[in-house]
């Protein structure tokens, strides 16, 4: 759906024309704002780069006024650019590509390019105040946390740096975890808000890379940090004795000890998140879902009240997929959407082998959706990694360097390239199975500040929001 206003060339007379810009997406959040003419600008920097033969078709220019059936039109054939590019190992990698997407946010946001101060948090609760520039990438921003630490520069990319929200309660929500082509600074300014907070933590999954990281004394102080702040916040379950034991140990200051020890505990190393919706084993169930050890694990209350327990292994997916859609906020009213009666629901879905021969999708409702899907594909990396006899500090740092490539990780989980929904009224906006984004566009006011910007979940998702065409 696009609004699509009028904007004014000049300050008197009539409407000479219709100048239409787009809302970049990401994951469901306002990014930036682009017109045609930077998206044909884009086109042209990357085929004289790459070549033509490389670089997906782009949409022509019109000589004459669109109508809003050409608008639409061009809108999609956008969205299907900007996907294939992103979806190209080498295009998506690029630093001609992100760099794109870092400086549109910057513009969007209109902040200027300066120094500041940046808090980021560490699981322990203290903060680490890094000097930076506005215009810093994730990976400067890493970067100068781990100089503030003294972390050595092998073990950085053993690191990310997550946008986390904190509840009065004091219970932590992730939102989603800084990418390649965003800018730190710019991001958690946009939100507005004090309860959002940048947090370091570990990015792998496999708990025999912990000791390359605790080799180190500033990565053995990070790590442990973060196992006591799991186990205060009950994501790692210890029982009376198990507890005893910690205790003593923390006490002795065996900081190698304590981890070893929780990494015998259940759901180590795991990410929770916030109470949600899933559909199995029946609709409608309320679940806590837990990613870890290669695996979503579940925690359903069944609508008789009994709980139960499971887990769907990353193996045992042939495909997932993140939808959003548009739904009336309770109030009792039965009139379409509006952008104040509305709201995005995201879901996350899954293809499961249940049994040999027995495929079975799975939904789970919930606003950290798209988080879930990046903790799918990171363990689908470093199986690949694994399973091809490849270094994961390698991996690690190819990542943080952001040249990871895509493709062997593309082949773990096979789908066509786009997935009907199980409900046909959603809209798809993430491409699931593979660790691309996807884009959408919605049109909007090339008129609108930036002020209108808001949201909160990102990725590598992108969404275009079209507010129309600049062929100038």
């Amino acid at each position: 759906s696009s609004l699509l206003l009028p904007f004014l060339k000049s300050k008197a007379g009539p409407v000479a024309s219709l100048l239409y810009a787009y809302n970049i997406h990401v994951n469901g959040v306002l990014h930036c704002r682009v017109r045609y003419s930077q998206l044909l600008g884009l086109h042209e920097q990357i085929k004289k780069e790459y070549g033509s033969n490389v670089v997906p078709a782009f949409p022509p220019k019109k000589i004459f006024t669109l109508t809003p059936a050409e608008v639409e039109q061009r809108r999609e054939q956008l969205e299907k650019y900007m996907q294939a590019v992103r979806q190209d190992p080498l295009l998506g990698a690029s630093d001609l590509f992100n760099g794109f997407l870092r400086k549109a946010q910057q513009e969007t946001q209109q902040i200027p390019t300066e120094e500041v101060a940046l808090d980021i948090s560490l699981s322990n609760g203290q903060k680490v105040t890094v000097n930076i520039l506005t215009s810093d990438q994730t990976e400067d921003v890493l970067d100068a946390v781990a100089t503030k630490l003294d972390l050595p520069d092998d073990l950085v990319g053993y690191f990310s740096l997550f946008l986390v929200r904190e509840g009065v309660d004091g219970g932590l929500t992730f939102v989603r975890k800084l990418q390649e082509f965003e800018l730190p600074y710019v991001s958690i300014n946009s939100l507005r808000s004090s309860e959002f907070h940048i947090l370091l933590r570990k990015s792998y999954w496999d708990m025999a890379y912990d000791s390359d990281v605790m080799d180190n004394r500033v990565g053995l102080n990070l790590l442990y940090a973060q196992t006591v702040s799991d186990i205060e916040r009950g994501w790692i379950l210890v029982n009376k004795d198990q507890h005893r034991q910690l205790k003593s140990l923390q006490e002795k200051g065996s900081k190698k000890e304590f981890i070893h020890l929780g990494q015998t505990l259940k759901y180590y190393g795991y990410i929770k998140f916030d109470p949600c919706i899933t559909d199995f084993p029946e609709k409608g169930c309320q679940v806590i879902v837990s990613a870890g050890n290669n695996e979503l694990n579940f925690h359903v209350k069944l609508p008789n009240e009994q709980m139960k327990e499971g887990s769907f292994k990353v193996t045992r997916m042939r495909c997932w997929r993140v939808t959003s859609s548009q739904v009336p906020v309770a109030n009792g009213t039965t009139n379409p959407c509006s952008s104040a009666k509305c709201e995005v629901k995201l879901e996350l879905a899954f293809e499961y082998l249940m049994s040999k021969d027995r495929l079975q999708w799975v939904t789970i409702t919930s606003q950290q959706a798209i988080m879930m899907s990046i903790c799918l594909q990171s363990m689908v990396d470093e199986l690949m990694v694994k399973k091809s006899g490849g270094s994961i500090k390698k991996m690690l740092r190819k990542r943080h360097n952001g040249s990871i490539q895509r493709a062997d990780s593309q082949q773990a989980v096979k789908s066509p390239p786009l997935l009907d929904s199980p409900d046909p009224n959603r809209e798809q906006v993430v491409k699931l199975s593979t660790k691309l984004s996807s884009v959408s566009l919605r049109g909007i006011s090339a008129s609108n500040s930036a002020n209108d910007i808001s949201g909160n979940d990102f990725h590598g998702n992108y969404a275009f929001e079209g507010i129309g065409d600049d062929d100038l």
